[in-house]
């Protein structure tokens, strides 16, 4: 089957409006990029967590849409604009869309990963370069996690330089499962996974299982109901810096006497504010710092 894209150039205001009347039109999909892309009027759209804009849109916007190639393109396009009320159907240009197998060419994009010193985070279709490291098998998927990002890549470095052997963890925010994945495999004795997606705990489940990682993944009230008032000996918290500091007297209060609280999802210029959410309760300094991410880890008082 072959398709077309129709690309139309258009500005700010519309952008976002035309997307949606293109796909009521009939176009099997729409993207939208900055027309001003490679020359010296790009400009970012997407800043640092918590600072996106309210509209997803350049000041010169250009909108890819996807049709069949037997498709008429003309009326699709004249129908999307009287749709969003423009005068008359914007110029448009015609790219051919080669057949390809797009499968293998999307699992081109995604290489094993090697992290810390004996990490190997692999997808499913590749073969692990070392197998006697620390190999997860993992595909991309719609939860959080591959060990791409770097604050992932933080947790699982001070995971494996303080391997949990014998020791409980507890995830929270657990995404794709991937930090509690790395600690059972480190010879943790009892791992749970705390989530609030219900889709990010079925990825996590599933994961677990193909890497033989038996662990446990609730969602919070049932994590707050099974596990009661459960301390455990590490507890890693992947998440961002505002709901980080929102739980800073809940994740303290997990953590075992003697124990390590291992905190990410904080830019530099947030460790500050982070640790001072946690003064109160565990000491936190940065542990390492990677692309402008850090990770944060204190030990609670006592001993375990």
């Amino acid at each position: 089957m072959s398709w077309t894209e129709i690309v139309i150039e258009i500005d700010r205001a519309h952008a976002e409006a035309l997307s949606d009347a293109l796909m009521e039109a009939g176009a099997l999909s729409v993207s939208v990029e900055d027309a001003d892309e490679g020359t010296e009027a790009e400009q970012p759209l997407f800043g640092e967590p918590g600072m996106e804009p309210a509209e997803a849109a350049w000041e010169r916007s250009r909108v890819v849409a996807l049709a069949d190639v037997d498709a008429d393109h003309a009326v699709l396009v004249a129908e999307a604009a009287a749709a969003v009320g423009l005068a008359q159907p914007p110029a448009y240009s015609l790219r051919p869309v080669e057949e390809q197998d797009w499968v293998r060419l999307t699992q081109a994009q995604f290489d094993p990963i090697h992290i810390g010193t004996n990490i190997w985070v692999v997808p499913s279709w590749h073969d692990a370069p070392d197998p006697n490291g620390l190999v997860l098998e993992l595909d991309p998927g719609l939860a959080f996690g591959t060990g791409s990002h770097p604050t992932t890549r933080l947790c699982m470095e001070w995971l494996e330089r303080h391997a949990p052997e014998t020791l409980s963890v507890l995830d929270y925010g657990c995404g794709s499962g991937i930090l509690a994945m790395v600690a059972k495999k480190l010879g943790a004795a009892r791992v749970i996974g705390v989530d609030i997606d219900p889709q990010a705990i079925e990825s996590a489940r599933y994961n677990s299982e193909r890497n033989q990682c038996e662990i446990d993944y609730y969602l919070p009230e049932q994590f707050g109901t099974i596990a009661q008032q459960e301390r455990f000996d590490i507890v890693v918290a992947n998440i961002l810096s505002s709901p980080l500091k929102l739980l800073a007297p809940m994740l303290s209060a997990r953590v075992a006497g003697g124990g390590a609280l291992v905190l990410s999802g904080v830019l530099v210029r947030q460790a500050d504010e982070v640790a001072a959410a946690y003064a109160p309760f565990i000491d936190l300094s940065v542990a390492g710092e990677h692309e402008g991410w850090v990770v944060l880890a204190g030990r609670a008082a006592g001993t375990r």
